[in-house]
């Protein structure tokens, strides 16, 4: 998990860096294409037939929701300092228990809502009430966190039926299609210089999905969980290096409360069937 936590920070930086060159439309699409390309090997090795669904629906909004979270997080990565844009993204399980409450009809257990209370109070620290708040890329970066947890409550429902590898293709074939509309209008052939890093986006993203994997295939939700966390260390430590950028006094008393809150949320949510198939598929 750990260095899942490194790939997703060095994944988010050059992020950051192409995005100065290319705008957001082709970094996400490329990010698709490359992780698509990853999973062909399973798709040759398994056929066609391990694709067959009767919830393509599901599939499609699960999708949808994927990629809507995509473009927010590298849009927030682009314009923001990237260790405040991983942690608006990481406000997923703050979002979860309250929309697996409207959308599945899960009760949120007693505890949660002062540490869930608590983690929406280090969001509105990040937020900097007072100073820009209701920023436009600040707003797009917290999107990021509830797209995400739209996502995972669908990804919930169709771990019922669903193999977690048919659910990881279709997010990244649709992903990948859908992706390529906006380039009707936003292309911009890369130059020589930038190729390499597009296809380190989405090497590191997907070897990083992999080994988070890994990581919940050995042990609990509740022991490995908290430590994606440390994305937000490891971020803010390329920060400091690349752009000699540092947290303010409010954001990093709102990072410590989100991290404090996601890792309780993590460790004390009640766990509902399907929960660690859940994370495996998050992608």
């Amino acid at each position: 998990m750990l260095l899942a936590s490194v790939l997703f920070a060095g994944s988010g930086a050059m992020i950051k860096i192409i995005s100065a060159s290319l705008p957001n439309e082709m970094v996400v699409f490329f990010r698709n294409i490359v992780g698509l390309a990853i999973l062909l090997p399973w798709l040759i090795h398994n056929g066609l037939t391990s694709l067959n669904t009767r919830h393509f629906r599901f599939h499609l909004l699960r999708a949808l929701l994927g990629l809507a979270a995509m473009y927010s997080y590298f849009y927030a990565v682009a314009h923001m300092h990237l260790a405040e844009a991983i942690l608006l993204n990481y406000s997923t399980p703050l979002f979860m228990p309250f929309i697996g409450l409207l959308w599945l009809g899960e009760r949120i257990p007693y505890k949660l809502w002062g540490i869930t209370g608590l983690g929406f109070v280090g969001i509105a620290l990040i937020l900097k009430p007072g100073l820009d708040l209701f920023m436009p890329v600040s707003l797009i970066g917290l999107a990021a966190g509830l797209f995400s947890a739209l996502s995972m409550v669908n990804i919930r429902r169709l771990t019922r039926t669903e193999s977690v590898t048919r659910i990881v293709f279709y997010f990244s074939f649709i992903a990948a299609l859908v992706s390529t509309i906006p380039l009707l209008w936003r292309w911009q052939t890369p130059a020589p210089a930038l190729w390499g890093g597009l296809i380190t986006i989405g090497v590191l993203s997907t070897l990083g999905q992999l080994l988070l994997t890994r990581a919940y295939a050995h042990a609990s939700i509740a022991q490995v969980g908290p430590f994606i966390y440390t994305t937000v260390i490891f971020a803010g430590l390329i920060d400091w290096i690349l752009w000699r950028e540092t947290l303010g006094l409010l954001s990093f008393a709102g990072a410590a409360l989100v991290c404090f809150a996601g890792i309780l949320t993590i460790r004390h949510a009640n766990a509902a069937p399907g929960d660690a198939a859940l994370n495996r598929a998050i992608s």
